[in-house]
């Protein structure tokens, strides 16, 4: 019954947790300097729409099953039918926040390369200068 419940509940707190959830953050910051706001926007929700293909909720849900899975291996092994239990619990909850914040970051990472790719100037994109002076984005 404990497992059913963290099964129930882990998406539920993953998604309190989430930035998606604080209107106005979109998790890209630009340079506003000589940028057309009307056109910014247009292109931000044309972004946010790509990067909402992420599928991070499938991600989540993977890491669930994985992890109770192995988790309940483990927890067998070391401690019978009760360990099983606990770890598949500890397991699943693992799991799926292990993988939704996977999902999560390549969404994020979506958003923002799709932003420089349409020019505007993405500040906190984790971008550093190679040899030839050229921007370089890490991922």
């Amino acid at each position: 019954m404990k497992l059913i419940y963290s099964l129930l509940l882990t998406p539920l707190l993953f998604a309190c947790a989430s930035n998606q959830n604080f209107p106005g953050y979109s998790g890209v910051i630009i340079d506003t300097k000589g940028v057309d706001i009307a056109a910014y926007e247009r292109d931000l929700s044309d972004c946010e729409s790509y990067a909402a293909q992420v599928p991070v909720v499938e991600r989540a849900a993977t890491g669930a099953v994985v992890g109770a899975v192995i988790g309940g291996a483990v927890g067998a092994v070391l401690d019978g039918g009760d360990g099983a239990e606990r770890g598949a619990g500890v397991g699943a909850v693992s799991g799926t926040l292990s993988n939704a914040q996977s999902g999560l970051s390549e969404e994020e990472q979506v958003l923002k390369n799709c932003m420089q790719g349409r020019g505007y100037n993405v500040l906190n994109a984790n971008t550093q200068r190679g040899s030839s002076g050229r921007r370089i984005t890490s991922r």
